[in-house]
């Protein structure tokens, strides 16, 4: 079976797809720093600008998988959804499918997708690959179901060809979550803070929240000073996700391509840190043999635009096994892989 992949970035839903034997025959990319990363580790770049390809170009294939661009649905991106010139980056998702009817589409986004403008938004993305012949399913598929320790919540959109075709993307109920402490390296070289650069609370009150997040404490980075309470200039820093403090024992928020910084800090057994470029990477499931190559910052962007594979993985599994079985699915994922 072949697939192309649209809106690339470094190849994380490629990766996905090659585990389960799909061949990649044609990507599409317009940023040089993920163009870059991709070409470290296929060995080929992919086509610029989707606008100024011909779809006819495009080599047949079997499932078209595109993640395209979240920010005009997200809260950091401000929700103008189709407003915002990328929203309407989905229509050339539709043109390709128009000319190439592939049989089966796969798309990634974030959740607020489902709620932009009301829902309006989403509804006009379903309607628009069901008037191209295309039968859809969506769900919310959490990466900490699927055996990564990062609570990151992104909603799959799968059409296959067919007015009857369903695949049921109901997410599985893991019997635990996955903690941070068995992905992170012992030989990192990311600095620890100083004592005096953070607060953590008592462990009696590190409680694990239902995300699987466990609050340890914030940075003393003071945000306003005129007229705050005593002791209080620096709790305003407590609500800024970037400057929380989580513990190992729980899972990671969400990685965001807003942090070319890495503000994410872990309080591990020795203190408190950054968590490393390639912890990152793991975290999203990417293996240990892809090449990181680009600047840290390029390299934290890029993860934070990507695809947690294990859960891209296997969706396409199902995907996969729709097409070659041509029966519905009417059961929820599962997870094969074993942590």
């Amino acid at each position: 079976m072949r697939s192309i992949d649209l809106f690339a970035g470094i190849g994380g839903m490629r990766l996905a797809a090659e585990e389960i034997g799909l061949q990649n025959v044609f990507s599409s990319e317009i940023s040089t720093s993920a163009i870059n990363i991709y070409r470290d580790n296929f060995n080929e770049s992919p086509s610029g600008d989707i606008r100024g390809i011909d779809a006819k170009t495009i080599p047949d294939h079997d499932v078209l998988m595109a993640g395209f661009p979240c920010q005009p649905f997200s809260s950091s991106g401000g929700r103008k959804g189709f407003l915002d010139t990328r929203g309407t980056l989905f229509f050339e998702i539709c043109r390709v499918v128009e000319e190439k009817k592939p049989k089966a589409i796969l798309l990634e986004n974030v959740k607020g997708l489902l709620h932009n403008d009301q829902g309006r938004t989403f509804r006009v993305i379903l309607d628009s690959l069901e008037n191209l012949g295309y039968s859809t399913s969506y769900g919310i598929l959490n990466a900490r179901d699927f055996g990564l320790p990062q609570n990151r919540e992104r909603v799959f959109i799968v059409g296959l060809r067919g007015d009857k075709n369903y695949i049921d993307l109901t997410a599985p109920i893991p019997n635990f979550y996955p903690r941070l402490r068995d992905f992170v390296d012992s030989g990192h070289n990311e600095p620890y803070l100083d004592k005096s650069e953070y607060t953590l609370i008592p462990s009696s009150r590190r409680i694990e929240q239902p995300s699987g997040l466990i609050f340890a404490g914030y940075r003393n980075k003071s945000l306003r000073k005129k007229g705050a309470l005593p002791n209080s200039e620096h709790l305003s820093r407590v609500h800024r996700q970037p400057n929380r403090i989580y513990s190992v024992d729980g899972v990671s928020p969400t990685l965001a391509s807003q942090e070319s910084n890495g503000r994410y800090f872990i309080l591990d057994q020795t203190g408190v840190r950054k968590l490393s470029t390639r912890e990152l990477y793991r975290i999203m499931g990417f293996p240990q043999y892809f090449k990181l190559n680009e600047t840290d910052s390029a390299l934290r962007v890029a993860i934070g635009n990507s695809v947690a594979i294990p859960v891209a993985k296997e969706v396409l599994s199902r995907i996969q096994f729709a097409l070659q079985s041509s029966q519905n699915l009417k059961q929820p994922l599962e997870v094969r892989r074993k942590w």
